[in-house]
C-alpha cells in the first residue's frame, strides 16, 4: 500500500512539474501588436529580430467583424493593417520592440506611410496589458521630448482587441514576392536600414 501511495506521489509531482514547464513556455510568450503602415513591411522586419517567434499579419480595431482585405482597403472599416507579434521578453524586451518601431515607420504623419494613405496605414500600438501602455506611453514621451522628429507624433495608443488574421496570401508575403517592384522598392530599403541601426538584435 505504501509502495503504491509513492508511485502515485510520484506520478502527480512529475505531471504538477510537467504542467509547471508548459506554464513557464507560456509565461515566456507575450504578444505585441503594431500597425506602422502596410503590413508586408512590418512582417519582414520585425520577423528578423532574435526572440520574435511568430509575426502574424492581420487587422485590429474596426467595427466591421470578419473584415477582408477588399475591406479594409476601403478605410471606411476603422481597422488598422497590424502585426501580432510573439516573442520571449527573455530575449527581446516590449522596449526593444517600440525602439524597432521608432525607427522603420514615421509616426509623424496621420493615417499614411508615405503613398499608402488611409486610417488602415494609421500609426499605432494595440496594448494587451497595463505594462504595455505604459511602456508606450513613456517611450513616446521621451521621443516627442527628444525631438528626434521635426512634427508632433500622432502614433495611437489604444487595448488591443479581436485580432483577425489576414489572407494567407499576406503571410510571409515578402519573402514569397522579393521581386514584386513594391518588395524591391518600398520594403528592401526599409528592411537594410533596419539592419545596420539593430543589428545586435538580429537572430543570428
Amino acid at each position: 500500500m505504501k509502495l503504491k501511495l509513492l508511485i502515485i506521489g510520484l506520478l502527480i509531482s512529475g505531471v504538477v512539474q510537467a504542467n509547471q514547464a508548459q506554464n513557464m513556455d507560456k509565461n515566456n510568450k507575450e504578444i505585441a501588436t503594431l500597425g506602422l503602415g502596410c503590413f508586408w513591411c512590418t512582417e519582414a522586419i520585425f520577423q528578423e529580430l532574435d526572440g520574435v517567434e511568430k509575426v502574424e499579419s492581420g487587422y485590429m480595431g474596426g467595427q466591421m467583424l470578419n473584415p477582408t482585405y477588399k475591406d479594409i482597403c476601403t478605410g471606411e472599416t476603422g481597422h488598422a493593417e497590424v502585426c501580432q507579434i510573439t516573442f520571449n521578453p527573455e530575449v527581446i524586451s516590449f522596449t526593444d520592440l517600440l525602439e524597432v518601431f521608432g525607427l522603420v515607420h514615421n509616426p509623424t504623419t496621420l493615417n499614411r506611410q508615405g503613398a499608402d494613405v488611409g486610417t488602415q496605414y494609421r500609426s499605432v500600438i494595440f496594448y494587451h496589458n497595463k505594462e504595455q501602455k505604459v511602456t508606450a506611453e513613456e517611450l513616446l514621451n521621451k521621443l516627442d521630448k527628444s525631438e528626434a522628429y521635426s512634427d508632433p507624433i500622432v502614433t495611437e495608443i489604444t487595448e488591443a482587441e479581436k485580432f483577425y488574421k489576414a489572407e494567407n496570401y499576406h503571410q510571409e508575403y515578402y519573402n514569397l514576392n522579393k521581386s514584386q517592384p513594391y518588395c524591391s522598392f518600398v520594403i528592401k530599403p526599409k528592411q537594410d536600414k533596419f539592419r545596420k541601426v539593430f543589428k545586435d538584435l538580429l537572430k543570428k
